[in-house]
């Protein structure tokens, strides 16, 4: 009677520890997306701050969004766009469900440009220290963006996908020392 019990323990023991080496969960993959900024002239800052990144997936009937979330858990993640006219930052990662994704969807929180000073430290993160100096509030009418382009989460592997945030065509001056963003964004590659 304990040659069964026995085999039986073992049995679970064996299954629990090649279930427990992935850290992958079944049936996913990971998308991960990248910002950069094209040339922007106004400024010598702009801190943008995204509230959600989320991708929609094709094969659902009922549309609903993933979300992609913020380095470290944070809320929010804000960037200087001016800094990321030469390079590129993580704007988010997340572990969604193998298949076919027809749009991603930004939504920005807020916007502040600076004048006299650039930021110091991290490009983006949960908070950026803005800079000294004179400032505008920048107002954004339409803060969700979405953006059509179809791409694949493999099962197990990952997709990256490049976003590049066009600074001079989103913000504009209405005078008067107002600002306000219809934020121009592109999906630059995805690999």
């Amino acid at each position: 009677m304990r040659w069964p019990l026995v085999l039986a323990l073992t049995a679970v023991i064996a299954v629990s520890a090649c279930g427990g080496s992935s850290t992958t969960p079944s049936g996913t993959g990971t998308l991960r997306m990248m910002l950069k900024d094209s040339p922007f002239t106004d400024g010598k800052s702009l801190l943008v701050t995204f509230s959600e990144v989320d991708a929609h997936r094709g094969e659902e009937t009922n549309p609903t969004w993933n979300r992609i979330d913020f380095a470290g858990g944070a809320l929010t993640r804000t960037c200087d766009l001016k800094r990321l006219q030469t390079a590129q930052d993580i704007l988010g990662v997340g572990l969604l469900t193998s298949g076919h994704y027809t749009q991603v969807r930004l939504v920005v929180a807020t916007a502040v440009i600076y004048f006299d000073g650039a930021t110091n430290g991290d490009v983006c993160g949960p908070t950026i220290a803005p800079p000294p100096g004179r400032k505008a509030n920048v107002t954004i009418p339409s803060r969700e963006v979405k953006l059509n382009r179809e791409f694949d989460v493999p099962l197990g592997g990952a997709t990256t996908m490049l976003i590049d945030f066009d600074g001079d065509k989103s913000v504009q001056d209405t005078g008067n020392g107002q600002y306000m963003m219809s934020p121009v964004i592109n999906i630059a590659s995805v690999e």
